[in-house]
């Protein structure tokens, strides 16, 4: 710790001006911005990505991605991305709906038969079946981890024996559903979700650097996470509990995807350009409105004010604090390491804010989130 420290405190003497091709464009504010939260112990460090009418006009490296090497981040550093995978989960499922080959109002005890038993947890039965719907809202009443080290068959099956917190429908919590819809994508394509995705959606996106499992080389690129250290100001080294590269046996569609910045944007452009790319269609038009539309009515949802869900993201409703510079219908989602991604139709806009924390509290609610979305609108609008 002591070490870690040490590091930390010469980190600070030696910050990097943001690195990254020479060409890109950038918001010096958000890098300065960078830079201060790393010198406070907020951050390691961050990569951080603007798009606005199709276009990229900031795209920076500041601080670092590895304390103890002293590993500087660069435009290609890799980052677990947590429940960031879980939009694009969603996405895989709607392809299948485009597909006919899945409603997301049928039961998914059709394709998952151990659901059929499902049971509230004072033991009594169920009002109507779980469906695919309630799944991708949070809304099917499951409770317990989303992390798993088993295969995702296995991670289903167990979900499949934990009693519900409420009927189907009627609450909103946090909860692995899309873990199930993920293992639904697998049976109904016939292939394990790794290769769903990255045969239809990764590689003919372009997005090389975004896996379930990295490579070593991936691994190396990987940034660091971190806590808050034994002293103020400082960090030290926590880990990944959801997506270890040394521990994961299967894909987790809720929680285990790594990627970077310029991989997302791609991913997020997509979706704001109405489900394609570059000639190409993912998913239909209407599928993306419908994922993007107020799915849980006036459920209390999320982890900000304001924000209600669709079908694998969150919707900014009635901007507000850390979303206030946001129009409303705003989608996206964060994950458990900071990382955050939306995108605002409206302006035509695009956010990837990609950091490596734990132990902070509300990573949607952060000061670096609302800081990092406050710079890139004022700069926009000049």
């Amino acid at each position: 710790m002591r070490r870690l420290t040490a590091l930390l405190s010469l980190s600070m003497l030696f910050l990097l001006a943001p690195i990254a091709a020479a060409d890109t464009p950038q918001i010096p504010a958000i890098s300065a911005a960078m830079q201060k939260f790393a010198a406070a112990g907020k951050i390691s460090g961050a990569v951080t990505l603007v798009a606005q009418e199709g276009q990229i006009i900031h795209h920076a490296a500041d601080g670092k991605a590895d304390l103890e090497t002293d590993r500087p981040m660069t435009t290609d550093t890799m980052f677990a991305i947590a429940s960031m995978t879980k939009p694009i989960t969603a996405t895989a499922v709607m392809m299948l709906v485009n597909e006919g080959k899945l409603s997301l109002d049928e039961p998914i005890s059709k394709y998952l038969p151990a659901f059929a038993k499902a049971q509230l947890k004072d033991g009594s039965a169920l009002a109507r079946p779980i469906t695919l719907r309630d799944c991708l809202t949070h809304t099917a009443g499951f409770q317990g981890s989303q992390a798993f080290e088993t295969s995702l068959a296995d991670a289903a099956q167990d979900i499949s024996t934990r009693s519900l917190l409420f009927q189907p429908g009627s609450k909103w919590s946090y909860s692995p559903g899309i873990t199930v819809a993920g293992r639904i994508v697998e049976i109904v394509s016939g292939m394990p979700l790794e290769n769903f995705l990255d045969t239809r959606l990764f590689q003919p996106l372009g997005m090389h650097d975004t896996t379930f499992f990295p490579s070593e080389e991936q691994q190396a690129r990987t940034a660091k996470i971190y806590s808050p250290g034994d002293d103020p100001g400082t960090l030290k080294y926590s880990g990944n509990p959801y997506s270890d590269p040394s521990k994961v046996k299967g894909p987790n569609p809720s929680a285990g995807l790594h990627s970077t910045a310029s991989d997302l944007v791609k991913y997020y452009q997509m979706m704001l350009d109405g489900g394609q790319s570059n000639g190409k269609r993912y998913v239909s038009e209407s599928a993306v409105a419908e994922m993007t539309k107020l799915q849980t009515g006036d459920l209390q949802t999320g982890f900000t004010a304001g924000c209600g869900w669709g079908l694998g993201f969150c919707l900014v409703q009635t901007p507000q604090g850390v979303t206030e510079m946001l129009s409303p219908g705003t989608f996206g989602h964060g994950g458990a390491f900071g990382t955050q991604g939306w995108i605002d139709p409206k302006q035509q806009r695009i956010f990837v804010l990609m950091i490596q924390r734990s132990g902070f509290g509300n990573g949607d609610d952060s000061d670096v989130r609302k800081a990092f979305q406050t710079l890139a609108v004022d700069a926009a609008k000049k």
